[in-house]
């Protein structure tokens, strides 16, 4: 027996502490593993820029000792020259550098939302039911929005002002040892300060992005059309408001002290390393006063520029250093995304079918949204074939397994026992592409995207032609309606279809399902929402659409599947009867219960019609011999 597959997802493990850094910063770097070449031409041009930077302050001190002492204007000229080049050249290899670092970081940065994306993709139907669409919304755009600098600029910037300090330690070295070790002596404290304030705005920041995400979940859910429609119609506006305005007023303050951690701390170190030259000027003039040697007037002057420019890229490397620990945290939470385990895989040697005729077959099939057997088994020795071409219905009270039956064939969820087969292969084993192709489903919650009513259609069908789209709305009954709309097929459905009515939506996903054209069909309760009038036209497109094929049709209303080859009753998850329509009449068991119940419901329904003036056929939803 093939080992069961969890349905049910739960979080990667933690430790009690945070993973560990070095692991963290080699995981960020592999992320750049693709783009080597690219990156080894922008560290030649880091070099070269530093090289060509450092290059000045020596012609300066020639400048200052040799040219204008000497009145050799020649000399002068070329020199001066040297400097401007010396300028231009440190321009044009900077464009350059930050040209091929953006790209690279950009690549990065698109690389990690593909991967987030198409790992959100593959995860099992339970992982949506337990996040909320803000949060996942939020590590794509919040998170990964909040690392571009990282990626883009912090790498390159990196590289750049470590040579940049290297080389002008080494000039500053091969000008005057002695003033290079006065301007160096704080330089440990300096690096001290900065990774004490790191760790501090990595922890903010890890405060800062779960506040987002709540945020976006709270907009996500309460500006929808669904949240403003219940809102408002429960008079709860002004509540979401300070709802939302206490989660804004979290978030300023989270943001206030990351902005603020570290900062009187930093501002000491720009201070004291602004005040530097002075401390230079004093050495070198204690130094001659004390009989030491003597500095000529270009050395120092030179010294200083160098140790100028050591400033601006000294405390950018800091300023790097501090920004890379608190991206520690948002790279923390792209990993967590990236390490979710996928229970739904395609096996190493996926079974394709070339043609799907379409027998579903049921085996001992069990299921636990808990897989570690602590609540009761959803469904439980389920066993039930379904030949090609032929129809089932499943009906049963609310939380008898019905839905989650039919979420198997698909591969929604997997068993946690038995196996569910599709012309005699195991779902599990076949290929995604075969399923996808094989099984299409016609659920009460029609999603529609915000897009033409054309572009909703093609998206069962890229490839679809005019005729071919026209064609299915037509088998659903919908393209009279279409037509007679201002824009006909281009016309906006708009958020989640609101422009259309429950009826008119379920028939433009019947049309969707027509141009797929799968072999098997489930329908899950697709009219359970309608009044008995529209379900009756929706029902006729149901009809065209199931000809041929097999089907499953799991029924709240049993005016639906009175015609069904076969009429499986769950309860508590497992099959209580079976039969077809006349037979579990016959026994007046539950099914018979529940008909008589269902032929009550729409007696008071018909009666409701009645008094709005329409006509309804009760006769063609309440069964005659009962």
């Amino acid at each position: 027996m093939r080992p069961h597959d969890q349905s049910d997802w739960t979080p990667p493990p933690r430790d009690s502490g945070q993973p560990k850094e070095p692991a963290q910063v080699r995981r960020i770097l592999r992320l750049f593993r693709p783009y080597r070449a690219r990156l080894a031409l922008v560290g030649l041009l880091v070099g070269a820029a530093s090289l060509v930077s450092v290059a000045s302050p020596f012609l300066l001190r020639e400048i200052l000792d040799t040219a204008i002492p000497e009145g050799r204007t020649g000399l002068l000229s070329l020199l001066a020259l040297g400097m401007i080049a010396t300028a231009v050249l440190t321009s044009v290899f900077g464009v350059l550098q930050t040209l091929i670092s953006t790209t690279v970081g950009q690549r990065v940065m698109h690389d990690l939302r593909t991967g987030v994306y198409e790992q959100l993709q593959r995860m099992p139907l339970a992982f949506f039911t337990r996040t909320r669409t803000g949060e996942v919304q939020s590590r794509i755009a919040n998170d990964i929005g909040g690392m571009q600098a990282t990626v883009t600029s912090t790498a390159t910037s990196l590289v750049s002002n470590l040579t940049a300090v290297v080389a002008t330690v080494v000039a500053m070295l091969a000008l005057d040892w002695r003033l290079t070790v006065v301007s160096l002596l704080l330089l440990p404290v300096f690096v001290w300060i900065s990774r004490r304030v790191g760790r501090e705005r990595k922890a903010i920041t890890t405060q800062r992005q779960k506040q987002m995400a709540a945020m976006a979940a709270t907009v996500t859910e309460s500006l929808s059309v669904s949240g403003i429609l219940l809102g408002r119609t429960m008079g709860r506006a002004d509540s979401l408001t300070r709802s939302f305005a206490e989660e804004s007023e979290r978030l300023v303050d989270l943001e206030v002290r990351s902005s603020m951690a570290g900062r009187w701390r930093m501002s000491t170190i720009g201070i004291v390393m602004a005040a530097m030259p002075a401390l230079i000027y004093w050495a070198a003039g204690i130094a001659l006063q004390s009989g030491g040697p003597a500095i000529s007037l270009g050395t120092l002057v030179a010294f200083v520029s160098l140790q100028q420019g050591l400033f601006r890229p000294a405390v950018s490397l800091l300023s790097t250093g501090v920004q890379m620990q608190t991206s520690l945290a948002l790279f923390q939470r792209i990993f967590e995304y990236l390490d979710l385990p996928v229970d739904i895989t395609e096996p190493a040697e996926p079974v394709r079918l070339a043609k799907v005729r379409g027998e579903v077959t049921f085996e001992k099939v069990e299921f636990r949204y808990d897989p570690e057997g602590r609540e009761r088994a959803t469904l439980d020795g389920i066993d039930v074939t379904v030949p090609a071409g032929g129809s089932l219905a499943v009906v049963g009270p609310t939380g008898s397994g019905k839905s989650t039956l039919s979420y198997l064939v698909p591969r929604l969820y997997d068993v946690t026992g038995g196996r569910v087969a599709l012309d005699g292969v195991d779902v599990r084993d076949l290929d995604f592409d075969t399923l996808a192709r094989a099984v299409g489903v016609v659920s009460q919650e029609t999603y529609l995207f915000h897009a033409s009513v054309a572009d909703n259609l093609r998206f069962a069908k890229p490839d679809a032609t005019d005729e071919e789209i026209e064609a299915a709305a037509r088998a659903a009954q919908i393209h009279d309606h279409i037509a007679s709309l201002p824009d006909g097929y281009d016309t906006l459905v708009g958020e989640r279809g609101y422009r259309f009515s429950g009826g008119e939506k379920q028939r433009l996903a019947i049309a969707r399902t027509i141009l797929r054209d799968p072999p098997v069909l489930i329908l899950d309760e697709a009219t359970s929402a309608l009044d008995t009038r529209t379900e009756h036209a929706v029902q006729q497109a149901i009809d065209a659409l199931s000809a041929g094929r097999t089907t499953i049709t799991i029924a709240h209303r049993l005016s639906t599947v009175r015609d069904a080859d076969q009429i499986v009753v769950l309860e508590a998850g497992q099959i209580a009867e079976r039969g077809t329509h006349e037979e579990l009449l016959a026994r007046d068991g539950r099914y018979a219960a529940l008909v008589r119940r269902d032929a009550r419901t729409a007696g008071q329904g018909a009666v409701r019609d009645a008094g709005r003036g329409e006509q309804t056929n009760v006769g063609a939803v309440v069964p005659q011999n009962v």
